[in-house]
C-alpha cells in the first residue's frame, strides 16, 4: 500500500508523510518530508523541526495547512536535544570521562557509553506534546511538489536539465500520456520527474493505494497502455539515491531506475542478450558521448525501440564538438530530420510605470515631471526659492522651503513628501500609470546544445503489400530496372562505359 504521488495527484492540503516545499524566497526553496514525530531524533520538544536561515518551522504548524499558505516561524525549544543519543538506533551517547592520567601523558581521554534511560529513549511514534510559540519575525509559504519546484530545490548531484530545456525537449519528443520513454544519464532526477508527469495516464493495474482520507481504492489505470520512464545511469550511488527518491515520491510504478553502462550493455532490461520489452517511442540521452550509445538504438531484433512507430530522439550536449560527432553517427545509422537547437531564455518584467511629481518620495516610481505644466510649476517654485533666498529669508527656509502656489505659504520638503504619502492611501495604484514590459539586458548563459532526430519505423515488403491492400491500390507490381525511365546523366554515364569497353576490346585485338 502506498499513497498517491504528490507530483501526479496532489492533495488540497499538506498531509503527514508527504513531501512539501518551503518557499523562503524566489531562489531559496527547501524540500522536507512532513512528519508527526521526530524521525531524525534531534530532541526538539515540538517534534520534527525544519531549521532555515529565516526561522524554525515545526511540522505540527505545517501539517493540515492548505497549499500556498503563509506559515510564521516558531520559537522552538531544544529540550533534551543535548542528552539524546546521536547514533540512530543505538540509543547511546559517547561521553568523555576525565582522567588525570590522560592529562599527564597526553594520551586520549577514555570514553564510556551511557546506557539510555527513560529520559534518553525516543520512540519514533512519539508525537510532539509542546505547542510551538510563534516567533516575532520570519515566515515561509508551503507549496506542493511539482517538477518545476523540485528542479529548483532538489539536492544537486550532477548538472541539471532545467525547466526551459526539459519542457521544450518533451514537446519536441512528442511525449504524451501513455508514452514509453528512455532516459540515459539520470543524474539528479530533474528530467526524470518531469518525464514521469508527462507520460502519466494511470498506475499499473495491480496497484492499490490509500488516499489522503485513508480510504482504500483502486488507482486509476490506463485503458490501453501505461506510460513508463526507463532511466539508466552508470553511477551506482546516484542510481540508488534516485531509486530512493522515486519510491519516496510514489513514482515506483511509473519510473524504473537501472544501473548500467549503456555504452557497452545497451538498453536491455536484464542484460544485452535478453529479449527487450521496453518498446520506447522517445529517447533522451544526457551523456558525455551519446554517439557511443546510438549503436544500440537501431532497428535490430533486440532493439528497445518500438518497431511500429517512428522514434524521436534528443541528445543534451554542452560542447559543439560533441554535437558534430553525434550528428555524424546519426546520419550513418539512418536517422532523419536531424536538427540542432540552442535555448537562450530571459525574463520579461511586466509592471505599471508611474511618472510625475506626485510620485516624489515613493518607491519604484519615476519622480520626474510627466507634463510640461508640471515642469514649469516646479521651475517657478525653484525660482521663487532663489528669490526668497536673495531677499534675506531666514536659515530655516533656505534650500528647503518652497512656496505653495495655492496658498502662497512656504512648506518644507518633509511636509510635501508627507502630503504625498497621505494621499497614497486613497489612490488606486494598481490602475495608475502605463503598462510597460522590459526584458533582461543580457541573455542567460549557455546550458547545452539539443540535437533532435527521427528514426522511421521499420518497413518491410509485407507492410508494403498491406498498405496497398488497405489503400485499394491493388497488388504490388514487380518492376524491372530495364523498364524504368533513365535520366540524361545516367544515359551519358552508360554511353561512356560502353565507349570505354569498346576501346579496351580494340586494344586487346591489336
Amino acid at each position: 500500500m502506498s499513497t498517491p504521488s504528490p507530483f501526479l495527484q496532489p492533495s488540497s492540503a499538506a498531509c503527514p508523510d508527504a513531501l512539501a516545499i518551503l518557499h523562503l524566497k524566489r531562489d531559496l526553496l527547501t524540500p522536507t518530508v512532513l512528519r508527526t514525530y521526530d524521525d531524525e531524533q534531534l530532541g526538539y520538544a515540538e517534534g520534527k523541526v525544519t531549521t532555515t536561515r529565516y526561522g524554525n518551522y515545526p511540522h505540527s504548524t505545517l501539517i493540515g495547512q492548505p497549499w500556498g499558505s503563509q506559515i510564521r516561524a516558531s520559537l522552538v525549544d531544544t529540550g533534551t536535544r543535548g542528552r539524546v543519543g546521536l547514533h540512530l538506533g543505538s540509543g547511546k551517547k559517547r561521553k568523555r570521562e576525565p582522567s588525570s592520567r590522560s592529562q599527564r601523558d597526553g594520551s586520549p581521554p577514555v570514553e564510556r557509553a551511557i546506557e539510555p534511560g527513560p529520559e534518553h529513549t525516543r520512540s519514533p511514534e512519539l508525537k510532539s506534546t509542546k505547542p510551538p510559540i510563534p516567533a516575532p519575525t520570519g515566515f515561509c509559504h508551503i507549496l506542493p511538489p511539482t517538477p518545476e519546484i523540485w528542479t529548483a530545490s532538489l539536492p544537486h548531484r550532477t548538472q541539471l536539465v532545467y525547466t526551459p530545456d526539459y519542457s521544450y525537449i518533451l514537446q519536441r519528443l512528442r511525449v504524451t500520456p501513455g508514452t514509453t520513454l528512455i532516459e540515459a544519464g539520470a543524474g539528479s532526477g530533474s528530467f526524470t520527474h518531469a518525464a514521469a508527469r508527462a507520460v502519466f495516464n494511470g498506475y499499473p493495474k495491480d496497484a492499490t493505494t490509500l488516499t489522503h482520507d485513508q480510504s482504500t481504492q483502486e488507482l486509476p489505470t490506463a485503458p490501453l497502455r501505461t506510460g513508463r520512464v526507463w532511466s539508466f545511469d552508470f553511477h551506482q550511488q546516484r542510481v540508488q539515491k534516485l531509486a530512493a527518491e522515486i519510491q519516496e515520491h510514489g513514482l515506483e510504478g511509473i519510473v524504473t531506475a537501472t544501473h548500467r553502462d549503456v555504452y557497452q550493455d545497451g538498453f536491455a532490461l536484464d542484460g544485452p542478450s535478453s529479449n527487450p520489452t521496453i518498446n520506447a517511442s522517445a529517447v533522451f540521452l544526457d551523456l558525455p558521448a551519446p554517439w557511443m550509445a546510438l549503436r544500440h538504438l537501431t532497428r535490430h531484433p533486440l532493439s528497445p525501440l518500438n518497431p511500429l512507430v517512428s522514434v524521436h530522439l534528443c541528445t543534451f550536449s554542452p560542447c559543439i564538438e560533441q554535437v558534430q560527432r553525434t550528428v555524424s553517427a546519426l546520419r550513418s545509422l539512418g536517422w532523419l530530420e536531424i536538427e540542432m537547437v540552442e535555448l537562450s531564455s530571459h525574463r520579461i518584467e511586466v509592471r505599471r510605470e508611474r511618472v510625475g511629481l506626485q510620485e516624489e518620495g515613493l518607491r519604484g516610481v519615476n519622480a520626474s515631471p510627466a507634463t510640461l505644466e508640471e515642469a514649469l510649476g516646479r521651475l517657478r517654485e525653484v525660482e521663487g526659492r532663489d528669490r526668497s533666498y536673495h531677499h534675506g529669508m531666514t536659515s530655516q527656509t533656505r534650500g528647503e522651503d518652497l512656496a505653495d502656489e495655492a496658498t502662497g505659504e512656504y512648506v518644507s520638503k518633509q511636509q510635501r513628501l508627507q502630503h504625498i504619502r497621505d494621499a497614497q492611501a486613497d489612490r488606486k495604484l494598481y490602475n495608475e500609470g502605463r503598462l510597460v514590459h522590459r526584458s533582461e539586458p543580457e541573455l542567460k548563459t549557455h546550458t547545452s546544445y539539443l540535437v533532435f532526430a527521427i528514426l522511421p519505423r521499420a518497413w518491410t515488403d509485407d507492410d508494403e503489400r498491406k498498405a496497398h491492400g488497405w489503400l485499394g491500390a491493388g497488388p504490388v507490381k514487380e518492376s524491372s530496372s530495364a523498364n524504368q525511365p533513365k535520366s540524361k546523366r545516367q544515359m551519358k554515364r552508360e554511353a561512356k562505359e560502353q565507349a570505354g569497353s569498346s576501346k579496351d576490346i580494340e586494344m586487346d585485338d591489336e
